[in-house]
Formats: C-alpha cells, structure tokens, sequence
C-alpha cells in the first residue's frame, strides 16, 4: 500500500526540508486521537486521558530508542519546533555556565540568531567557527565554560557534522555544553545521532514525517546547569505564596521542566506512529532514495549554466542557475506542479554573506518522492 497515494498523480513535492509529507498511519494516529480521547495529557484519570498518557509516554520512549539513548541518561520533550527549543535551551542554562557561544557559519537561522541573541544579552563573546568542506568542525578553539551549537545536517545541502563524536567529546572534555541541531538528520540520517552523548538534541517532528512538533531531547546531567525562567502550568506539583514544587522533582516527570503549558498531545501522538513507519522503512528505501537523489543530481550537474552547491548528491540539493532568477525558476515549476523552495532557506548569513550566492533553488526528496517525480523535474528543467 502507497501511503501517499492520497496526492495527487500531477503533483511533485520537493520540499520536504521545510515539512515532509505525512504518510497515511501518521494522520489517522491523530485522527483516532481527536475521534476516540481527545483529552488533556498527565491532568486527569479518566479512561481517555489515561490513553493519551500512554501514548505519549510510549512516544517519549520510541524518540529515546529511535536514538539508542537510554532513558536513565536522557530524557524527551516537546516544544514547538527546532528554533523554540535552542532558544529554550539557552535561556535556561544558568548564566554562570555560559562565558562564550560558539556556532559555525553554514547554520541555519535557529543557532546564528539564538546564539547571537544569547551573547548579546550576556554580554559575552560568540565565536562562529568555519567548517572544513568535508562539514567536520575544527577542534583547536578552547569550549571551556561555552555553550556549542551546531547543526549535524546543513539544510541546503545535507552536508554532515563528519566528526560529531569527537567534538562531543571535545567540547566535554573542555567543560563546554553541546547542543545539535537535528533538523535535518533525523528523517533519513538519525543513525549519526545514536549512542551521541551531546547535552541536548533539538529537532522538529515535522521534517521527519510527524505532524508540526519540537522536541528536545536532554541529557540528565544538564539539569543542574540550569536556572529556570519559563514556568508555569504542568511543570508543578504544588505551589506556595513565594515558591512551587517542581514536577521534573519525580524522575518520571523531568520532561515537564520544559513543558510549560498545555502540551500538543496529538502531535506528540503522531511522532510515536511516524517513528513506528520509519522503522518499518527497509534499507532499500533509503538506497531508492538515493538513487533518485543521485540521478537528479547528475543531471543538473550536466548543464553548463546550473551550479550546484556542494560536492556530494544528496536528498536535499541547492543550485542555481546562471542568469536566471531562482525565484521566477520556483514560481514557474509551480505552474507545473512542481514545488520547490527558493531563496536563502533561512541560512543568509552563510549562502548570501560568506559564499555570495545569489538566491537558490532547493530540492528535498523524501520517502514520498517517485521515479515519476524526478522525470517530471528534468523534463521541466529542460525548457530553462
């Protein structure tokens, strides 16, 4: 069975960078839970919250495993996106444990613009280091007291943290904090993150198949590095005329420390099933997957005006084309069908100020995409 057969046969999407698709088991996982216990999670003991309870519990579980980390060292959270919980992270850390923040220059905006709001209104230094072309980090900057965060996936070209590991281990071995940004890693490079000993994860559940979601997953060692100033509902237990008992007290209850408010149960629902229908894609998938990526590539690097941003073919893939406006090609292959991302995919710094680049255009396959598709986009590309 296609689980998306649902789209329509004429129409390509290639944007799954920005959001994938959903396949069909991940809506009708929120489906059941709107017909069958749409009701508020870890508030009440009524049989339909008491299943939201498990479902949700069973997610946390399932983020953990999917990541091979164990649920003694981390914990799971949900946020509103990637962007929400790298700056929820920084705003939480104690000032005391932040003397510098360090980035590197081909970010997205979600660590550029937190870790440059962070310096600023702590009034310390931010270095933004330059990757090496293979996307490994250099490992000579000294990381004590700072707070790292880098992504492991660029988002305009796939392009991987080659040594994740070992500037893990560097930046803990300084008396740094490390947090990834796991955007674009976890549909269809998760296993890069497994058994990673990073302080925290931060990805959206969006761009892995999942409905609109943030998570964070934490270490537990990080929680006395932290100073709270986001509180409120589902994050106490009790509270005082001048204090509160915190949930995350329960070791249990440690993802409420994130948690403030009423949390997307339907969404969260829908990562545990997205998280179930990625583990049931073979290693064929992913290497037909590929395949397209690699034939699509091949022909766009074919053509003597269209530049290509990066080396390697990847599902997600940048180019332009000489004299032509990215945004009028986008438009154009709208027209027909075609949909694709155009501009600076919110890293400006990198592909505007450092490289230069004039607007590009963004393709990002996905599980959805078809041998169809990719004819589709060469026979369209052809007239330009």
């Amino acid at each position: 069975m296609n689980d998306f057969d649902y789209l329509d046969q004429k129409t390509v999407y290639l944007d799954a960078a920005c959001q994938s698709l959903r396949p069909k088991p991940v809506v009708e996982a929120m489906q059941k839970y709107y017909f069958e216990h749409n009701s508020c999670g870890e508030r009440v003991k009524y049989p339909w919250g008491i299943k939201t309870d498990e479902l949700v519990a069973a997610t946390r579980k399932k983020v953990l495993k999917f990541l091979k980390l164990k649920s003694k060292d981390y914990f799971t959270s949900f946020t509103l996106n990637t962007t929400y919980g790298i700056n929820l992270l920084l705003n939480e850390i104690n000032p005391e444990q932040i003397k510098k923040l360090v980035t590197s220059d081909i970010e997205h905006n979600s660590p550029f613009l937190s870790t440059m709001a962070t310096s600023k209104r702590l009034g310390v230094s931010r270095v933004v280091l330059k990757r090496n072309e293979d996307g490994s980090l250099p490992l000579d900057e000294n990381f004590h007291k700072a707070v790292v965060v880098v992504n492991c996936a660029a988002n305009f070209n796939g392009l991987q943290l080659t040594n994740l590991k070992e500037v893990v281990k560097k930046v803990h071995k300084d008396g740094g904090i490390i947090i990834i940004d796991a955007a674009q890693a976890m549909a269809h490079h998760h296993e890069m993150l497994e058994k990673t000993e990073a302080d925290a994860i931060c990805f959206s559940a969006h761009k892995m198949y999942a409905a609109s979601l943030g998570v964070i997953v934490v270490r537990r060692d990080l929680l006395p590095k932290l100073q709270l100033t986001f509180l409120g509902g589902g994050m106490v237990d009790d509270v005082f005329e001048n204090g509160y008992l915190l949930s995350a007290e329960n070791k249990d209850h440690t993802h409420t420390i994130f948690e403030p408010g009423l949390q997307a149960w339907a969404e969260i629902i829908s990562l545990g099933a997205a998280i179930d229908w990625l583990e049931r894609r073979s290693k064929s998938d992913k290497v037909t997957l590929y395949n397209y990526a690699t034939e699509l590539d091949r022909f766009l690097r074919s053509k003597n005006k269209i530049h290509m941003i990066g080396s390697q073919a990847n599902p997600t893939m940048s180019f332009y084309i000489e004299g032509v406006d990215s945004h009028l090609i986008g438009g154009a292959l709208g027209q027909e069908g075609i949909m694709a991302r155009a501009g600076y995919f919110c890293a400006h710094y990198y592909l505007d100020k450092v490289c230069k680049y004039p607007p590009l255009l963004r393709f990002s396959l996905s599980y959805a995409t078809t041998e169809a598709d990719i004819e589709k986009v060469k026979n369209a590309l052809a007239k330009f």
